[in-house]
């Protein structure tokens, strides 16, 4: 069973108000594009796939391809289609809107095997809002509710013979879509359950949901020092008066080696034990906030930047509340962010456990990165 994929791209987009076909617009190195062909390629039922394209974008979307073949649509999207349609084989045809990137292998395997039993196979998804039909914004409407309301999505897939048999006979008419033409000139085809994250990108806001899910990252770092005589207390760079100090390779600055480790971990790096080991005399006494600086430059070699962080110092004493601004505008400036965007609060155990009886300071910090490189 030979099963072939088209995917539309030839439209422009306009809806999504950018300068260039949305298709063509970047996420976190990745055009909208690549990460609809990634779905057909990775499924190892689709032998075959062929990409619309205007004659405008065709030189860049063909770059953009790799095995897939590359037509010239048309003015509509059923005309693309159909110039796709003369070239395809197969025994099953696939059709996808480029602009839904979200859709999963099941969706695709339930769209195939529907197909196959049926003929036919458009997934929906529920209507969760009450809709209403008007002309105008401003004239008469009316309620048409939303019981037994479906959303229409694709891949859209039909027997070969019969969905080329569909556009054969439509006569220079347009459809809504692949699923209406179908039903009209063949006969009605099966409905099966879409996804409701695989979503449409039409409009620019839906763009700007994109770039916050695929530019976000977030960390966790974790640090105990124990407390030692004959030590400087150094915490967020600022050296805090205290008769004891963190005991480390390092200056054992607990509160910059956690900041360190969330953002290594937001990143998907290692922790800062195997870059930065404890048994290397490079690091023996080292000023953590300049080993800081390294992390921040690693972090933006994979695209990101720090974009906010927070922490809690768990500590019976010293009392470090005034020593929490230094500390602050320290770190913000290694890592290029305001003050505002940074929260360090500091927490007594009452007592409890090794940092109640004041043995050591621990220290617990979340950060967020954003890609390097917006898009929007």
């Amino acid at each position: 069973m030979k099963v072939t994929a088209i995917i539309t791209c030839a439209g422009k987009g306009l809806r999504a108000g950018f300068n260039k076909n949305k298709l063509l617009i970047p996420f976190d190195g990745k055009t909208v594009l690549e990460r609809t062909l990634a779905a057909f390629y990775k499924n190892k039922r689709v032998s075959r796939v062929i990409v619309t394209s205007s004659e405008e974008d065709f030189s860049e979307i063909k770059k953009l391809c790799g095995d897939a073949e590359v037509v010239i649509g048309g003015n509509t999207r059923t005309e693309s289609v159909e110039n796709a349609l003369k070239v395809a084989d197969g025994d099953i045809i696939l059709i996808h809107d480029g602009a839904r990137p979200f859709v999963t292998q099941k969706v695709i395997d339930d769209c195939i095997d529907t197909a196959i039993k049926y003929g036919g196979a458009v997934p929906v998804v529920s209507q969760r809002d009450t809709v209403v039909k008007a002309e105008t914004l401003d004239g008469e409407f009316g309620y048409v509710g939303k019981s037994n309301l479906y959303c229409v999505q694709t891949p859209q897939g039909f027997a070969a013979d019969k969905i080329k048999k569909a556009f054969s006979l439509r006569n220079g008419l347009s459809y809504n879509d692949d699923g209406d033409l179908y039903k009209h000139y063949i006969t009605t085809p099966r409905l099966f359950e879409g996804d409701p994250k695989n979503v449409k990108l039409t409009f620019k806001e839906d763009f700007e949901k994109l770039y916050l899910s695929e530019n976000v990252r977030t960390g966790v770092g974790f640090d105990c020092h124990k407390l030692v005589s004959g030590r400087k207390l150094i915490i967020g760079g600022v050296t805090v008066p205290h008769e004891k100090g963190l005991l480390g390779h390092s200056d054992a600055d607990v509160l910059t080696h956690a900041l360190m480790d969330a953002l290594l971990s937001a990143a998907g790096l290692r922790d800062i034990g195997y870059y930065f080991p404890d048994d290397d005399p490079a690091y023996l006494n080292a000023d953590s906030v300049i080993l800081l600086k390294k992390v921040v430059a690693m972090i933006s070699e994979k695209g990101y930047v720090p974009e906010s962080f927070s922490a809690v110092i768990m500590a019976e004493k010293p009392k470090l509340k005034t020593f929490i601004p230094f500390m602050a505008d320290n770190l913000c400036r290694v890592l290029g962010i305001p003050v505002d965007n940074s929260g360090i609060s500091a927490t007594t155990l009452e007592g409890l456990g090794f940092v109640g009886r004041e043995e050591g300071i621990c220290v617990s910090c979340s950060v967020v990165l954003k890609n390097r490189s917006r898009a929007l």
